[in-house]
């Protein structure tokens, strides 16, 4: 069985799990807040940010300079003892690094153009910072480690996608353990382009709500160290399709959706009626979020509570899979109340399929927990978390 041994995190709720888990329980999100930073080129939006101070990359590793890869530093922080000792244990070629990004060095990028126009481009600036391979590459780099080491980037599900891979490798015999996870940088690029999408919201985004419209772009860097060693928390199924329906647009009957979740649920020998939550990729937009609901009520009538976590985090984007599936894994191993949707400003869309969705937190009755991903194209993945028996 495949077990979260440690895992680190910072996104809008906090910058170390303790604030998170405390944030996340008084459904209060620091970090979020209107976009005062001019990323947004017309109109207002409201952002997810890192507020912490992050950690500097090493003098010697310039080329690796990026907020990106900062996050994942800051992540690193948390559990670095735990990292070290998978080293020591397994041997720095039995380590894999497995990261999601969609933005990687993006905004570095982005102001090297800007600056280049000005006649100032940033001295510090290196093409490698913006591909996507940078994060696992200087991850790997910086830990010292010849194990594979790769970034997936499927937009919305990529770091989801990077924990299936993490395990999938272990289970393989590739690998004795895997640093998985992702990170996402505000940036004015996905920003406007959700814009131009009319996706965004010009105020904090309400999922589920009958006013939604759209979504809240974040930032987060999440790690999470996967071993087959015992622990409270395992990973026991995961589920992945493409229905490649629409570029943007989730596919009107969910089907993709559907087969990503009935995977997760075969592989963990689990009946629906036996999920305890199931955390909704919920981002807000009209359509997601009418699809999301059909497919949770189809598979689950309205027994299993739900929600969806968004409003406190932004949507990190490719960072975003992680990142729900470390708050399960707070909310399991703290044994945490199940995080309600906030809907004091705004009105519950009635007209959505039924759900459990929750409108006031409530203890688990079960601890086994479902997150979803459910990106671009149609890419779907689903993680399913629990607590150990032992």
């Amino acid at each position: 069985m495949i077990t979260f041994s440690a895992v680190g995190m910072v996104n809008a709720l906090g910058n170390n799990l303790e604030d998170i888990a405390a944030n996340l329980q008084a459904g209060v999100a620091p970090g979020m807040g209107p976009d005062t930073e001019g990323w947004l080129q017309q109109g207002e939006c409201w952002v997810g940010r890192v507020t912490g101070e992050l950690p500097e990359i090493p003098e010697e590793m310039a080329r690796y300079n990026s907020r990106n890869n900062r996050l994942l530093l800051a992540a690193l922080a948390q559990i670095r003892p735990q990292v070290d000792a998978a080293i020591a244990k397994y041997g720095d070629s039995r380590v894999a690094v497995i990261l999601g990004t969609s933005t990687s060095g993006l905004d570095e990028g982005d102001r090297m153009v800007s600056g280049s126009h000005g006649g100032n481009p940033p001295e510090s600036y290196r093409y490698g910072q913006q591909e996507l391979g940078d994060p696992s590459r200087f991850l790997s780099d910086y830990l010292q480690l010849f194990g594979p080491a790769l970034t997936i980037s499927t937009a919305c599900s990529s770091s989801a996608r990077a924990i299936i891979t993490g395990k999938r490798l272990i289970e393989s015999g590739m690998v004795d353990a895997a640093i998985v996870g992702g990170a996402d940088t505000l940036s004015r690029m996905p920003i406007n382009g959700f814009s131009s999408l009319e996706s965004l919201s010009n105020v904090r985004c309400k999922p589920f709500s009958a006013e939604r419209n759209g979504i809240s772009i974040g930032e987060a860097g999440v790690l999470i160290l996967l071993t087959q060693k015992p622990g409270k928390v395992q990973l026991l199924g995961v589920g992945e399709s493409t229905d490649a329906w629409h570029m943007s647009a989730p596919h009107p009957e969910g089907v993709g959706a559907i087969r990503a979740i009935e995977m997760a649920l075969r592989e963990a020998k689990l009946a629906a009626d036996e999920i305890g939550y199931i955390n909704m990729h919920g981002t807000a937009t009209r359509l997601n979020d009418e699809i999301e609901a059909k497919v949770v009520n189809q598979l689950f009538g309205e027994r299993i509570p739900c929600s969806s976590t968004k409003h406190l985090t932004g949507h990190t984007l490719g960072a975003a899979g992680a990142c729900e599936a470390a708050l399960c894994y707070l909310l399991l191993a703290g044994d945490l109340p199940l995080p309600a949707q906030d809907f004091s400003d705004t009105h519950q869309d009635l007209t959505l399929a039924g759900c459990g969705l929750l409108t006031a937190p409530q203890a688990f009755s079960k601890p086994i927990m479902l997150s979803n991903s459910f990106a671009f194209g149609g890419n779907n993945a689903s993680l399913i978390l629990g607590v150990s028996d032992d």
